[in-house]
């Protein structure tokens, strides 16, 4: 399976790996590797996490407050968000449709 990112869910990876990158050098990438880490299990495993709206799923990110939020369309899991956990829960909804 491939995956592939909302247009927004790439920019807030992105702020998130800077944010964390400038609390401390090497924080960024090692929130990096684990947003990709969780990906890459969301990919080997697309239906082991539990459904929260719809037909998006969560995947938590170990070590930070983030999860990844994706849904699945044919052979590509589609990655909504990379979600701040202390944010408002349903910020991401609006990327559904686009």
């Amino acid at each position: 399976m491939n995956y592939d990112f909302h247009p927004d869910a790439e920019v807030e990876f992105g702020e998130a790996v800077a944010y964390y990158e400038s609390c401390q050098k090497g924080l960024g990438i090692d929130f990096n590797h684990e947003v990709y880490f969780t990906i890459q299990n969301v990919v080997d495993y697309p239906l082991a996490w539990p459904t929260i709206y719809m037909d998006v799923r969560r995947c938590l990110i170990n070590r930070f407050p983030y999860a990844v939020l994706y849904g699945m369309h044919k052979d590509i899991i589609y990655i909504l968000a990379i979600m701040n956990l202390h944010r408002d829960p349903d910020y991401w909804k609006h990327r559904i449709d686009s």
